[in-house]
């Protein structure tokens, strides 16, 4: 492991979450089952359960950017749970696979509304977006 990972001052590393429908039916979230993994300090809290996803029924890999941005809006919210816990956090979002950002824009609003000062987005993959979608 990098000495990099052991000495970042982050408070909480957590996954773009699954809507509970879409995680019963898969029976794991792979962006959780990735981040727990990632060696870092021991001092960073690892959740999978701040950040919550609404269930949307339409996939949305095959939408074009402005309809991503649209259908994502007010789709994540913080946990009642762990509400107040934010404030002045830094948070790392990791995701497995990353088409037009608009998740992660979408999250790190939601994360910086709630009282995190500073979200980093981490994702291990990038698709190729086409040109021709506008």
């Amino acid at each position: 492991m990098t000495q990099s990972l052991k000495n970042l001052r982050v408070d909480f590393l957590m996954p773009v979450p699954l809507s509970p429908e879409k995680l019963c039916s898969r029976g794991f979230n792979q962006s959780w089952e990735l981040a727990r993994r990632i060696d870092c300090d021991k001092d960073i809290h690892k959740n999978p359960h701040i950040l919550r996803r609404h269930h949307h029924t339409q996939q949305q890999a095959k939408e074009n950017r402005a309809s991503r941005q649209i259908a994502i809006q007010d789709m994540f919210y913080i946990n009642p749970q762990f509400q107040g816990q934010l404030e002045s956090a830094t948070v790392i979002v990791f995701d497995d696979v990353m088409t037009s950002g608009a998740t992660l824009n979408e999250i790190a609003r939601v994360l910086k509304d709630n009282g995190a000062s500073h979200v980093t987005n981490w994702v291990l993959l990038r698709t190729l977006y086409p040109a021709s979608r506008s």
